[in-house]
């Protein structure tokens, strides 16, 4: 009997542990889940995936962190195509009614010509006037982030588009002078080509880098004033003058590596790198590259403005903007004010290789290269990229892309006018 009541207890206690155990895991695992659902969070969405520009988003995204512990950053980064790939799936879930709580976006018509337009962004000029930003961004750079007298989104970068590179051993063996003018680019690869080198390191691959040495060639061709008025009618796709910076183009490219439509951008450069070719046409992007391999600005290579582009400065802005239904807006306004701020410009700058969109930042560890474009864009003159959607619609720069693309293979001047005219009467108005 006694045996019987002892195995009867044992069996109770038993079952009350077991009991236990099951309620405590239920209450561990609720409290985690309380844990992960009560926490704050803002969701950053950009194409900065790797090197220079993803060291420079890692290095504001700490800065944000040692002020705001309490906010997790979900870094949703989509790689590839230049941002091309990033830019499809924020279409698509844009339109989904999914949007993140904040999303890099260029500065001028990539925002205003879409997501501004058909009424997706939540206006920022309050968080301006409450942070003191009014006077802090140069005035050309905040109209092209406003509409209708309201900002929608904050710079985190300045590049310049237009930038000559060249290899200082090739130039200085061969007793050579960086190129001003088109004709003195045509003379130095005259010259270069005699002693055998290629003297245009050219990429087509990812289908942009065509457009983006064009621009430089049509700018200055027709020159800031002219250049702007192509975006309002005034100036015609299909005009003379276009016409020539076309056919200079296709002669900047009979002394270009054969081999350009396989190669990307950063393999052209490499091109310079190797000895291999003498000069290309890149963003400022191209000197965080070199950075990365080691080479010295002017000492390994050298830089000027892109041949007939001297004092104009084309800028390429990074900028974040708040679209409406995010999920954590507040969280995302406070990541907005670090971005925006002189600390958070110079933690993420020097790393990306670009120069801060305020014009009081700067102090941090910049290179020689990235000073004297901060001095060059306060006296520049300044203008906008096609190819990275500041000068456009998002239309036109996809139709523009194929129509010069097409023109490097077929070569065809008057039929490449005529498709740009007509992507602009479609895309312009």
């Amino acid at each position: 009997m006694k045996k019987s009541v002892f195995m009867l207890i044992t069996l109770m206690l038993v079952l009350s542990s077991l009991l236990i155990g099951c309620a405590d895991s239920e209450t561990t695992s609720k409290d985690k889940e309380d844990k992960k659902t009560d926490g704050k969070k803002v969701e950053l969405f950009s194409w900065w995936t790797r090197g220079g520009e993803a060291d420079g988003l890692n290095a504001i995204i700490d800065s944000f962190a040692k002020s705001h512990k309490d906010i997790e950053v979900v870094n949703a980064t989509v790689a590839g195509g230049a941002g091309s790939n990033a830019k499809a799936v924020l279409a698509t879930r844009m339109q989904g009614g999914d949007p993140p709580d904040l999303f890099q976006v260029h500065a001028g018509a990539e925002l205003n010509g879409s997501w501004v337009e058909s009424g997706k962004m939540e206006p920022l000029t309050d968080l301006y006037e409450e942070e003191g930003w009014m006077d802090k961004f140069p005035e050309s750079l905040i109209s092209m982030i406003s509409s209708d007298g309201e900002i929608y989104s904050v710079p985190v970068n300045i590049h310049r588009g237009n930038e000559l590179w060249y290899n200082k051993k090739l130039f200085d063996e061969n007793g050579l002078e960086v190129p001003k003018t088109f004709d003195d680019f045509f003379k130095v690869a005259d010259a270069l080509k005699k002693k055998g080198i290629t003297p245009f390191g050219f990429g087509s691959k990812e289908g942009w880098e065509s457009l983006h040495v064009f621009e430089t060639v049509l700018v200055g061709t027709l020159g800031v004033d002219n250049y702007n008025k192509l975006w309002t009618g005034e100036q015609k796709f299909d005009s003379p003058e276009v016409k020539d910076a076309l056919k200079t183009f296709l002669k900047m490219l009979s002394y270009a590596n054969e081999d350009h439509p396989a190669r990307s951008w950063q393999d052209a450069a490499t091109l310079i790198q190797e000895d291999k070719a003498a000069m290309t046409i890149m963003g400022d992007w191209l000197q965080g590259y070199y950075t990365s391999v080691g080479m010295e600005a002017n000492k390994d290579y050298g830089y000027a403005p892109s041949p007939n582009n001297g004092n104009i400065f084309m800028v390429v802005s990074d900028t974040f903007a708040l679209p409406k239904g995010a999920k954590n807006s507040d969280a995302a306004r406070e990541f907005l004010k670090v971005l925006g701020s002189v600390e958070g410009q110079d933690a993420f700058n020097p790393k990306k290789g670009s120069i801060p969109a305020r014009i009081d930042a700067g102090k941090g560890d910049y290179s020689e290269y990235l000073k004297d474009q901060m001095e060059e864009f306060k006296t520049n003159e300044l203008t906008a990229s096609i190819a990275h959607g500041s000068a456009a619609k998002e239309g036109f720069v996809t139709e523009a892309n194929k129509i010069v693309n097409t023109f490097v293979a077929q070569k065809d001047v008057d039929d490449a006018a005529k498709k740009l005219q007509e992507a602009a009467d479609n895309n312009l108005k």
